[in-house]
């Protein structure tokens, strides 16, 4: 996969759901993580972030939205529950980008709303935990961007024989 991503999140509390967050972005393979005006204990992070992240990618922690400072050319992707915003599944990922969530009981601010380059939305009837929107949005990036080929028409996974650009060769039995 080209490119690079980062996760995090404006106004988070709740140091579980922060190293959950973390977490995800880490096995996903992201680039940084950040915050913007959270209020957490960073000691109780590593509770829900078992992989310890802040060991193994850069975390910075903007108290103010006026402070952050993304790299140039990473477009920031605001996911949020808007009727405007985009479907998660109908979405192209930019090839450097910054995944912003809002705060747990609560959206993203309309500055951070006004800063963003897109705003996804994950499509389900209510909005679900932050971490796991998280994991959601990761996910489809790499679903997206990781490579793979096109699904199946018959459930399962590929029919012996056919096709596909991923993992190591096939061992041919003599």
């Amino acid at each position: 996969m080209r490119g690079y991503f980062a996760i995090g999140v404006e106004g988070i509390s709740k140091a579980m759901n922060l190293g959950a967050i973390m977490r995800t972005g880490h096995a996903f393979g992201a680039s940084f993580v950040f915050t913007v005006n959270a209020a957490h204990h960073l000691r109780e992070i590593n509770r829900a972030d078992t992989s310890r992240t802040l060991n193994h990618v850069p975390y910075y922690d903007w108290e103010t939205l006026d402070d952050m400072a993304l790299p140039k050319g990473c477009q920031l992707v605001g996911v949020e529950l808007t009727d405007d915003a985009i479907d998660l599944p109908t979405f192209k990922h930019p090839k450097a980008a910054a995944y912003v969530l809002g705060r747990e009981r609560g959206s993203l601010s309309p500055e951070m709303q006004e800063r963003c380059s897109h705003i996804v939305k994950i499509p389900t009837k209510f909005c679900v935990n932050v971490s796991v929107a998280g994991a959601l949005t990761l996910y489809d990036r790499t679903i997206c961007m990781g490579g793979y080929p096109k699904r199946p028409i018959m459930p399962g996974g590929p029919q012996i024989g056919e096709p596909h650009t991923w993992g190591p060769p096939k061992q041919r039995r003599a």
